[in-house]
């Protein structure tokens, strides 16, 4: 009995130590989750780029919460390829980079409808733009892209898009008429181009400042930071204030690149790109603020404010040419969305 007794009493102290040690390796596999990475970030812009300062700052504070598990390396300057490039590398999982931040609308070819916060003159201002791409009918739209291997983060911002030009003064659509201008590849700024009546053609932006000066097209359109930032007012002589487009960026990392983060840091990752969002746009808005007279002082452009409501009336079917795309219930919410914020 007495044998028994303590045969039973030393197959519990075992099983004890078995389930004992079973936790303590189930804490280790949990603490092994953290993944140590450093970030392949693409851009197409310079480092001097506010998306180039804001993801450098996200990885700072990934970095300093996570012990330095989680780090940034930004590729600037289309190193890793141009915004098609870029987006394509991200959705096929090719492993060439892990975060991308580019215009929302250039996720169209793989998600036509990310295409509709840049239908011309939606907004009328920085704060109005921000509560929409903030809002309930990108966050649905997004989703989409989680089906093409990419999460979006968070939304940065590049500003009101304006034409420049070498020679020509815009100040009507009229003064557009078969201009050859430099658009990305992107189907809502080339149909709001050709709605103007310009001849637009797509171009990698790495490229856009020597065809500038060779003469190989006759204009241009971006945010005034951008314009400001990349010198292009060195090859152009005119900037016409046209804001015909809200540029709001996305951040997004490859799915695959997320699911390999434990759950803490995931929350540290989406509440740093977060962080990062709100200090972008305030820059964003700054800068264009303060660019706009820089360009006139220091760059020595002409700085003209155009008839801008013959440019909004010019562009105001675009958004008919996307209803195969966006389907016209989608149209309808925006409409009612942007009558109920001006």
């Amino acid at each position: 009995m007495k044998n028994r007794f303590l045969a039973v009493f030393m197959a519990l102290a075992i099983t004890a130590l078995v389930f004992a040690g079973g936790g303590r390796d189930e804490g280790s596999a949990a603490a092994a989750q953290d993944a140590e990475m450093t970030f392949r970030v693409g851009i197409s812009a310079p480092i001097n780029d506010p998306r180039a300062i804001s993801i450098l700052e996200f990885g700072d504070e990934i970095s300093a919460k996570t012990g330095g598990k989680l780090k940034v390396q930004v590729y600037p300057s289309g190193q890793l390829g141009n915004d098609g490039a870029l987006i394509e590398a991200l959705a096929l999982d090719s492993g060439t980079v892990d975060i991308i931040i580019s215009d929302t609308s250039n996720f169209s070819s793989f998600v036509p409808k990310m295409g509709i916060s840049a239908l011309p003159f939606l907004f009328s201002n920085f704060d109005t733009a921000w509560k929409f791409m903030d809002g309930e009918i990108v966050a649905e739209i997004e989703k989409e892209l989680l089906n093409h291997n990419m999460r979006v983060l968070a939304h940065y911002d590049n500003g009101f898009r304006c034409v420049t030009t070498g020679s020509k003064v815009v100040k009507t659509p009229a003064d557009m008429r078969g201009m050859l201008i430099r658009v990305p590849e992107n189907p809502v700024y080339m149909a709001t181009m050709r709605a103007l009546g310009a001849n637009p053609q797509p171009l990698g932006f790495s490229e856009v400042y020597m065809a500038l000066k060779q003469g190989t097209f006759d204009a241009q359109e971006n945010p005034i930071p951008v314009i400001y930032n990349n010198k292009l007012y060195e090859v152009q002589s005119y900037l016409s204030v046209t804001n015909h487009t809200y540029a709001g960026m996305a951040v997004a990392i490859g799915e695959t690149v997320w699911k390999k983060l434990s759950a803490a840091q995931q929350q540290i990752v989406a509440a740093a790109a977060k962080n990062s969002e709100k200090g972008n746009r305030n820059m964003n808005k700054k800068m264009t603020e303060d660019f706009i007279v820089n360009l006139a002082n220091e760059g020595g452009m002409t700085i003209i404010q155009p008839e801008h409501q013959l440019f909004v009336d010019a562009t105001k079917n675009v958004k008919n040419d996307f209803v195969n795309d966006y389907g016209t219930e989608l149209l309808k919410r925006l409409d009612a969305w942007v009558a109920a914020n001006k």
